[in-house]
């Protein structure tokens, strides 16, 4: 194990504070060179150090041999970075130290890269593996998706240069994990893959692997570091992956696995690929799932859903199940990764949704938009109806909406709609919406804007402000260029939305969706708007009206109607309320439409119709239809011919005590 030396460096980097001039640079080199020090400057492609200087920004460090190398990316770090040569090979007693176990304690204790710095400017002396951490819990700090926070901060500090060059030109002194670690981490923090110090440490883990040495979990992060260099399909990443292979899958600790599974995923460019590994691998996670930590179960479902492990069910429902008791201890990114499980398996749990009814009330206000959002997606696709957890979600919503991008407002509103529920707060929600649309309407995705706008009619709140939009040939255009294009159930949508304002908002006065655009039935075998009606429950209820009527031709079944609706049954009356024929059409008064409602028009959870049905049931009668609805809880409970033809005459002649025909 190396001992990296901090203090030793402070002199040199105060001397670098202040060379603001020529001059005074020149004269720190001579006053340096008089101690014994060889130094010397070497300028980038220039023979004239003012003009290079000039033009090109220095990123410079003093040691025992200087550079000063050109830096023109924001984000990486360019050359080589040095400290003391000696520095690394002081003995513990010749500074402060601390043990590792208080170290990585106060390292964990820590809430900012600063107050990092200032930890270790306190030490003088530490490990290789120390060093390591600290690098990835700067990581932690800095690095977000677009990149670093502060890359200046952070590669222009005096500590983190420090660290570099020990690292640099201590690198065949480094343990294993100290080594792979700390690549990991510069990798991270966007250090230039082409400098010495990147190049150094990719050579040495190159010396290590081929000595097939290196642990499990050292492996694996030197895989997550090659695919950030090099992507997958290097050769590096598949010597890696084969020692990996020849490793005993019963030996690894859960850690190991998971590390591994997490390392698959980023590898795997086709279908199939090394299959009988992860197959092995699933077999021996089932039986070490009780074993699993919150985070462990989080990372291991992630990977399953990223490989598309369908053929690990029985693990990915274990999982699941074990996830529960594991739902108030999830972080926010944790709560993701196992919802996106639930969803991609197609895996329902009821003790689960119990599990986040009791979390979201409570956290809505403090998890982060993306798992507010994803925790929404989750009851649209399983068409849960949870009136805790959209009420809270509506509440967080009002309050946070503005720290949401598009995607995940969308994410949040659209259930509302789908599961045909209006909270308490659906005034400031839906104030708060219009407010975001009126400011950032161009930066949200055309499909993902009509989604929205169309869920807000299923729970009849119109988006009449934003229709000319909607209608505009223009946004039409932006929706056929992006996928999936202007298909049918696009363009049903789009019907839909017109159909709504023209029967529930008379007043709208623009523009209307052009003829081309409209279908003619919502029905579209695959993905519609409207369910097919259940066909044993259909059956069902027709044979019980021709018992009711008599026969068959006083009923009509699945009638497409002029306003893209189709009837599950169709009953025509004249003025007196007698049955016609359905060949009539003259002496048509009322005409009812019986809605044949199977178990998949309703929430998964309880009898609440769909936002599509309730839609649809709201139009039909604005068209004049007298909707009369049979719902399957109703009709199955039901036992003989003879309840079945009483119950449907007090549905269809709720007011007549003898059957007219």
């Amino acid at each position: 194990m190396a001992l990296i030396n901090l203090q030793s460096f402070q002199f040199y980097s105060s001397s670098v504070r202040t060379c603001r001039s020529l001059g005074t640079l020149r004269k720190t080199l001579n006053h340096l060179s008089d101690q014994g020090r060889q130094l010397r400057s070497w300028c980038c492609g220039s023979s004239v150090f003012g003009t290079v200087l000039s033009r090109i920004r220095f990123q410079y460090v003093f040691c025992r041999k200087y550079h000063a190398e050109p830096w023109n990316q924001p984000n990486s770090i360019m050359g080589t970075v040095h400290l003391h040569r000696d520095a690394g090979n002081r003995s513990k007693s010749d500074g402060k130290w601390m043990d590792e176990q208080n170290f990585f304690m106060e390292l964990n204790s820590l809430n900012s890269s600063n107050e990092l710095f200032k930890f270790l400017s306190s030490l003088e002396v530490i490990s290789d593996t120390m060093a390591a951490a600290a690098l990835q819990r700067i990581c932690e700090f800095e690095v977000a998706d677009s990149g670093l926070k502060n890359p200046e901060a952070i590669l222009e500090n005096e500590v983190f240069r420090a660290l570099c060059f020990q690292f640099e030109h201590e690198s065949q002194k480094l343990s294993d994990t100290g080594l792979v670690t700390a690549l990991q981490a510069l990798i991270k923090l966007r250090v230039d893959p082409w400098s010495t110090l990147i190049v150094r440490l990719v050579s040495e883990t190159q010396e290590r692997l081929d000595k097939g040495q290196l642990t499990i979990r050292n492996l694996c992060i030197l895989g997550e570091s090659v695919l950030d260099l090099e992507g997958p399909g290097c050769t590096m990443l598949e010597q890696i992956v084969n020692q990996v292979q020849g490793k005993k899958v019963e030996e690894w600790t859960t850690e190991d696995i998971a590390m591994v599974y997490g390392m698959l995923q980023m590898s795997i460019t086709e279908g199939g690929q090394y299959q009988d590994l992860l197959n092995h691998m699933n077999n021996i996670t089932l039986t070490l799932a009780p074993q699993l930590s919150p985070k462990l179960i989080s990372r291991i479902l992630k990977a399953l859903v990223v490989l598309d492990q369908t053929q690990a069910i029985p693990l990915v429902i274990r999982l699941c199940k074990d996830s529960v008791r594991h739902v108030p201890r999830f972080t926010d990114d944790e709560l993701v990764n196992v919802l996106g499980a639930f969803m991609h398996f197609g895996h329902t749990d009821q003790f689960f949704t119990e599990a986040l009814e009791r979390l979201v009330p409570k956290s809505s206000f403090t998890m982060n938009p993306e798992a507010v959002s994803k925790v929404m997606q989750y009851c649209c696709r399983k068409l849960i109806h949870s009136k805790p957890i959209f009420d809270a979600v509506a509440e967080s919503f009002a309050y946070n909406a503005d720290k949401y991008t598009p995607r995940q407002i969308a994410e949040c509103i659209v259930p509302f709609g789908t599961l045909n529920y209006l909270p308490p707060s659906a005034p400031s929600v839906f104030r708060k919406l219009e407010r975001i649309l009126n400011a950032h309407f161009t930066q949200f995705q055309p499909h993902t804007l009509l989604n929205l706008l169309h869920s807000c009619t299923l729970i009849e709140r119109y988006p009449v402000n934003f229709l000319a939009k909607i209608f505009n040939p223009i946004f039409l255009q932006q929706l056929q260029a992006q996928t999936p294009g202007l298909n049918r159930f696009v363009l049903s949508q789009l019907t839909q939305l017109f159909l709504t304002v023209t029967l529930e908002c008379p007043f709208y006065e623009g523009p209307k969706l052009l003829p081309k655009y409209r279908v003619k039935s919502f029905l579209i075998p695959g993905c519609s708007l409207e369910s097919s009606v259940d066909v044993h429950l259909y059956n069902r209820v027709k044979t019980g009206l021709v018992d009711l009527l008599g026969t068959k031709m006083y009923f009509a079944s699945r009638v497409l109607t002029p306003y893209c609706y189709t009837l599950d049954v169709e009953i025509k009356l004249d003025e007196e309320g007698f049955v016609l024929p359905t060949t009539e059409y003259e002496e048509v008064h009322r005409r009812l439409a019986l809605c044949i409602d199977g178990q998949k028009r309703f929430c998964h959870n309880n009898h609440s119709l769909l936002g599509t049905e309730a839609i649809k049931q709201r139009h039909l009668q604005l068209l004049g239809y007298e909707v009369v609805q049979i719902p399957f809880f109703e009709f199955e409970t039901l036992g003989n011919s003879r309840e079945i033809v009483e119950y449907l005459h007090k549905k269809i002649f709720p007011h007549t005590y003898r059957l007219n025909w």
